[in-house]
């Protein structure tokens, strides 16, 4: 059941809580603020790192970043033609535009912009808040420093760069190992004799039984030249004689053919048809062909 009021008292309540408690208010400029490392107050650039793509002059939705430059040729030693890069002449953002949702700083693909929590850069006149390329390099001294690393992660790109520089080149560097992990060795599996690995093989298989060939194929055929000459038809094979004497003295072609064998089964009488059963009409004439 509502109350009439209850809301007002509770919002009454709440006003009452924040009048016993002592403020808190920070004294500025008196008192610096402590605001979190990652806080958004203006932008630097680091020229070195700078290539001039202009991928965040194209990105920015505001249209505040400036970039000017020209192209100069570089020679290399051994280098069939001289090679060209880009130099940075001018850079600059407007701050009186600027909407600082950090897209130039997320699209530079070689970091050459970084937040720093500075914001005391206010002016007078609102054409001094378009900040040249000395000015932009000047608030990289007040960027703070990347947070840690994961112990277990891979290191920071500067980090192996300069732990490289500082070693020389082809040396290994702690950084650049660090990062790599290498899997545990195992251990090394002792030598097996030749006799153990015949053991060991699996038997080949063995051939096919002669009973499991399938009965489609012919027999072989006998060897000798009996089985390269056909038998003999006519009045050699009659005078050629019983098969022993065919066997003992009668030469290769007037040997009689072979008899078929004997587990062959003669062939079962054909049922005669229906037809041939019916007793045949008296009164028909005499068949044909009869």
């Amino acid at each position: 059941m509502n109350v009439p009021g209850e809301g007002l008292a509770k919002g009454l309540a709440v006003t009452l809580k924040t009048m016993t408690r002592r403020s808190t208010t920070q004294q500025y400029p008196d008192v610096e603020p402590d605001l979190p490392p990652r806080s958004r107050g203006v932008i630097a650039l680091s020229e070195q790192n700078c290539t001039s793509c202009m991928l965040c002059a194209r990105e920015c939705p505001d249209w505040c970043i400036y970039i000017d430059s020209h192209k100069e040729d570089v020679v290399v030693p051994g280098a069939a033609r001289p090679r060209q890069r880009n130099v940075l002449d001018r850079f600059a953002i407007d701050f009186s535009l600027c909407m600082y949702c950090g897209i130039c700083i997320e699209v530079c693909p070689f970091d050459a912009l970084y937040w720093t929590p500075e914001f005391e850069y206010s002016e007078l006149d609102l054409r001094d808040l378009l900040h040249e390329k000395p000015r932009l390099g000047e608030w990289m001294q007040t960027v703070p420093p990347p947070p840690a690393h994961d112990p277990m992660g891979e290191p920071a790109k500067e980090e192996t760069a300069a732990a490289k520089k500082a070693a020389g080149p082809g040396a290994a560097t702690p950084a650049k190992s660090a990062g790599v992990r290498r899997p545990a060795t195992s251990p090394a599996r002792p030598a097996t004799p030749a006799g153990a690995q015949a053991a060991e093989a699996p038997p080949a298989a063995a051939p096919p039984h002669p009973a499991q060939a399938p009965t489609s194929q012919p027999p072989p055929a006998a060897a000798g030249p009996a089985a390269a000459t056909p038998p003999a038809t006519g009045p050699a094979a009659a005078a050629a004689g019983t098969p022993v004497e065919a066997a003992h003295g009668a030469t290769p072609a007037e040997q009689p053919p072979a008899a078929p064998p004997a587990s062959a089964e003669p062939e079962a009488p054909k049922p005669e048809s229906p037809e041939a059963r019916e007793p045949r009409d008296p009164d028909a004439g005499p068949e044909r062909g009869a």
